[in-house]
């Protein structure tokens, strides 16, 4: 018959068991190989994206065996008002989109600063009064988070990889952006072959 095994006894006192490290995941532990991890989109949100989706994408990324390094997991988060991603030391993540496609009050910087995005995939931003809409169909939505948002954060682990320390994304938004932009082109006409568009 197995018996529980006694706790250790120290002067005369019962010593507690401990229980409490930390169980390793992709944010307190390298991983051997990126995870992609799907969480529930919140409310109010939905996921356009899915795991196979980041799965095929990286597969068109070029330097992707060097642009990995460090990389432990790329999360499809819940959705925001305030981020589109995000990233921290070892992870990206790629926020979930509104339930409603279209963005009926965008803000004019937006268009300003991401216009050859949204030529590059069609998007319509059409004036309605004193506000801008964009008028997101759902391959538009998908294709804006892989080709910017999703490359944006790469171009922060990027930043990070390549500092001294590694521990921050040293140079900022100014650099991802850039990365995200350099990118968009050279990988477009292979993510649209692919997925058909």
């Amino acid at each position: 018959m197995n018996r529980k095994s006694a706790p250790k006894v120290r002067g005369g006192r019962v010593q507690k068991k401990n229980n409490w490290a930390e169980t390793p995941d992709y944010y307190t532990a390298d991983q051997p190989l990126p995870v992609v991890d799907r969480r529930r989109p919140g409310a109010g949100y939905r996921h356009l994206l899915k795991q196979r989706d980041i799965e095929e994408f990286i597969a068109i990324l070029p330097q992707w065996d060097e642009l990995s390094v460090g990389l432990n997991a790329i999360v499809l988060a819940a959705g925001t008002d305030d981020a589109m991603g995000w990233h921290e030391p070892g992870v990206v993540h790629v926020c979930a989109w509104e339930e409603e496609l279209w963005w009926t009050d965008t803000i004019p910087a937006f268009v300003d600063d991401h216009r050859d995005v949204l030529e590059l995939l069609g998007v319509i931003v059409a004036r309605r009064g004193e506000k801008l809409v964009t008028k997101w169909t759902e391959p538009q939505a998908r294709a804006f988070q892989l080709l910017h948002v999703l490359l944006h954060e790469l171009g922060h682990h990027h930043d990070r990889m390549t500092t001294r320390s590694q521990r921050e994304a040293a140079r900022g938004e100014a650099f991802a952006e850039e990365y995200a932009r350099r990118h968009e082109p050279r990988i477009r006409d292979e993510y649209l072959r692919r997925v058909g568009a």
